[in-house]
């Protein structure tokens, strides 16, 4: 009797000890919920949402997000990217909306040596003491171009005008399609800009017309990158007219209604994941994507954003899986370094815009599998062969 009430004493003993908990992976999620590039912002929050409730644990373990409104300011980017680190100590960054914020964004996250997953594409930046803290979703711009100007070369043209955003996005479809054209003996005879907040685009169009371009390229996306095409149309232009991934969303083609008919756009796989052929590995993420978005959000998805945040949701996934393997533990600078090891030793990672694959010379981590030429049509999105 006397054992049995020890062994009853010991059991109550263990069960009062506080058992040592695995810390939860914290997430730092900026994105401009606000302001000129909320048309792509909030879509990168519904798709963290869609993720989250596609894959609420990674390895067992829980993922706590951290999300911050940066008003669509690249100031406010780099500000709450740091805010995130010092003082939330988050394990990783993902972000942000817009290409000149997602690179101020990333510029503080290698200063303070912590892995970002970029949801916009943004060019080069140093790599930091050590190598590379930084892999981003969204397609290369030279590879979606790419499409374009072939496109355009089995058609026979011959020139192209080009009209974009003055900032940094506008800087990378441009010198893009300055890359691609070149080798493809296309030349470009105009090159106009606007910012994203402009409210009319007039003088640029008419610059653009007068030049009698074989076809005109857009560089421009979400709802500010409606301007032009409505201006193009309303001036009669019934040329061959390319637009590009940031031009796949529900307020384009709002804005833009009839006048974007005919627009033909580079794009990822799940804007068209039904017209893919079942053998393609992308389909079946991108459908399940589409499930986790009604899922989370209530609604079905109408843009190709939130699935770039949504594939950074995956890629997170898989490394963090292989960072904990590691024997580190989340909250603290070793788990930062395995982490960041893991990002660039991804391998084969199917998401909803392509399949990744980085390496510290590779932060992109998508070939041509992550690229297919869609034409609008009344609103939709048709596959091009």
């Amino acid at each position: 009797m006397n054992l049995i009430r020890s062994l009853l004493a010991s059991a109550a003993l263990l069960l009062a000890v506080p058992q040592a908990a695995q810390a939860d992976i914290l997430v730092g999620f900026v994105t401009g919920l606000s302001g000129p590039v909320s048309s792509i912002g909030i879509p990168n929050a519904k798709g963290i949402a869609a993720g989250q409730a596609y894959l609420g644990e990674i390895g067992g373990e829980k993922v706590r997000v951290i999300q911050l409104d940066d008003g669509s300011d690249p100031t406010a980017s780099a500000r709450n990217a740091r805010k995130l680190v010092e003082q939330e100590k988050v394990d990783v960054l993902i972000g942000t909306s817009g290409a000149p914020q997602t690179l101020a964004m990333a510029t503080a996250a290698i200063e303070m040596k912590v892995p970002m997953i970029a949801v916009s594409p943004i060019a080069p930046v140093p790599p930091g003491d050590g190598g590379p803290w930084v892999v981003q979703t969204p397609q290369p711009t030279p590879l979606l171009v790419q499409g374009i100007v072939d496109n355009m070369k089995a058609k026979g043209l011959k020139t192209v005008a080009f009209i974009g955003f003055t900032d940094a996005f506008g800087d990378l479809m441009y010198n893009s399609l300055e890359q691609s054209a070149k080798t493809a003996d296309i030349k470009i005879i105009a090159n106009e800009r606007y910012a994203r907040s402009d409210s009319s685009v007039t003088a640029q169009v008419l610059r653009v017309v007068a030049s009698h371009p074989d076809a005109i390229m857009l560089g421009g996306t979400g709802t500010p990158g409606a301007l032009p095409v409505i201006a193009l149309s309303e001036r009669g232009y019934k040329g061959p007219l390319y637009g590009n991934h940031g031009m796949i969303s529900a307020d384009f083609l709002r804005l833009a209604g009839k006048a974007a008919n005919g627009i033909i756009c580079p794009t990822g796989p799940v804007t068209a994941a039904e017209q893919l052929p079942p053998s393609n590995p992308i389909q079946k993420v991108a459908l399940d994507f589409r499930a986790a978005f009604e899922k989370a959000n209530g609604e079905a998805p109408t843009d190709s954003f939130s699935s770039y945040s949504f594939d950074g949701w995956l890629v997170l996934a898989d490394a963090a899986k292989r960072a904990m393997a590691s024997g580190a533990k989340p909250g603290s600078p070793e788990f930062r370094v395995a982490l960041r090891h893991a990002l660039f030793a991804t391998k084969e990672v199917v998401g909803t815009q392509g399949v990744y694959t980085y390496t510290p010379a590779d932060r992109h981590g998508v070939d041509d599998r992550s690229r297919i030429m869609v034409q609008i049509e009344d609103g939709k999105y048709k596959l091009l062969p």
